[in-house]
């Protein structure tokens, strides 16, 4: 009998790990904190090990790096939470998966990767691994659902309205975020969250293995993030603004290895650069779109609210970028397919790519609001032959995701039109 807990709002993820558990002997639900990877985990499963609780002193986690086997014993399939708190569950979740050939026994969720997760085994053919990322607009209730990244790729929208989403709408859903236990805050509550949030990561993150590293410096890092938030932003900019007022100069391990706290925390979840397979000589951009887990920790990191966005346009569209990103990836990835994006040497861009499991691949340009349609439409066209004449398979989609705007449409031109809070896998 699964474990659900009363409350729970179904996760696209939900199916991806149901197929997952039939196909592995266990499966590691990785993602930030309090994304929802917990409920979402119980729901699969039919008894529970939590190596967090602070009950009995810790007493489980304790337990568990005495003896690992410990957090195994119990009605299968078996959740394991925050299990890196105890690294050798991980080799004796593997051994015992080897004693079997029986699918789906475990679940091993966790909010931080340790450097190495298994001493003496990868896991590599007996867990497989899932990212659990935020909510959705469509997850949360705020989109409607009527364009589905179904029908954009397949028959194509039909005229629909969509209701109305004003800026400010738009500003409140971005500083909420996608964190489950936010949905329902309403004014300025649901941006305390986020700022706890980021204050409580940046310590940890400055701990994490239990090694000191300068928790300031960690919270620069993080700014400087959000500043450069949906762009690809180099490691000298981030540098530069991790340098505070001592003009200390950070080196390149050293960012990297802060990097590497935030990416292991899953507090970053950058989108990497789309290949075109293309025969030719065009140069195509290698770097990733650095993104912060959740809109909302950019928006906190900037210290901005809902009317800060709605007066300062300009950072309002990064952020509005970051939420297609978000959503979109949610959405393609319930579908087996991928989020990416496209810059080549010439400054042709494409803020995303969709890839599907089947070859077929969608650009999307996101606009904050409804004028920029025309033009974000023409670039969409503009780059698709571009990239057809240079060898590229064409493209299966092209829409322009809008923030301000009330209908779902196909252009006779055959670019998709879809306001952000009408979108669906």
């Amino acid at each position: 009998m699964a474990l659900t807990m009363e409350g729970y709002r179904p996760r696209l993820m939900d199916a991806h790990i149901s197929g997952m558990m039939k196909a592995f002997g266990a499966v590691c639900v990785e993602g930030p904190k309090w994304c929802g990877k917990t409920w979402t985990s119980l729901s699969h499963a039919d008894s529970a090990f939590d190596v967090g609780d602070k009950s009995g002193g810790f007493q489980n986690r304790m337990l568990a790096s005495m003896d690992p086997d410990v957090a195994l014993r119990g009605a299968e399939p078996r959740l394991i939470d925050e299990w890196q708190e105890a690294p050798a569950i991980w080799d004796a979740v593997r051994a015992e998966v080897d004693s079997s050939a029986a699918k789906g026994r475990f679940i091993l969720s966790g909010s931080s990767t340790p450097r190495a997760k298994g001493v003496m085994h990868s896991g590599a053919g007996r867990i497989g691994s899932v990212r659990m990322r935020t909510m959705s607009l469509f997850e949360s209730g705020d989109s409607g659902g009527q364009a589905s990244l179904r029908d954009i790729f397949g028959r194509g929208l039909s005229m629909t309205d969509c209701g109305e989403t004003g800026l400010e709408r738009l500003a409140h859903l971005a500083v909420r975020g996608g964190w489950p236990g936010s949905i329902g805050l309403g004014g300025d509550l649901c941006g305390l969250v986020p700022r706890d949030y980021l204050e409580k990561a940046a310590r940890d993150a400055a701990r994490l293995d239990g090694r000191e590293r300068d928790s300031e410096k960690m919270r620069m890092l993080i700014r400087s993030l959000a500043r450069n938030e949906s762009t690809l932003a180099g490691k000298e900019a981030l540098k530069r603004d991790m340098m505070g007022s001592d003009g200390e100069r950070i080196s390149d391990n050293t960012l990297s290895e802060y990097l590497d706290c935030l990416g292991r925390m899953f507090l970053t979840d950058d989108q990497p650069s789309f290949s075109p397979n293309s025969r030719s000589s065009v140069r195509v951009g290698k770097s990733g779109k650095r993104h912060l887990a959740d809109p909302s920790l950019a928006v906190a990191a900037l210290e901005m609210g809902a009317e800060g966005l709605v007066r300062d346009l300009k950072t309002f569209g990064f952020i509005f970028e970051a939420m297609c990103a978000r959503d979109l990836r949610i959405y393609a990835e319930a579908s087996g397919g991928r989020l990416s994006h496209y810059r080549d040497g010439n400054g042709n861009e494409i803020d995303a790519v969709v890839e599907m499991r089947d070859g077929s691949w969608g650009a999307f340009e996101a606009k904050l609001g409804a004028d920029g349609v025309d033009e974000a439409a023409e670039n969409l066209l503009r780059i698709a032959k571009l990239l057809e004449r240079n060898g590229a398979r064409p493209p299966s989609a092209l829409c322009v995701v809008c923030g301000a705007a009330r209908y779902a449409y196909r252009r006779p031109d055959g670019v998709h039109v879809a306001p952000l809070t009408s979108l669906r896998d």
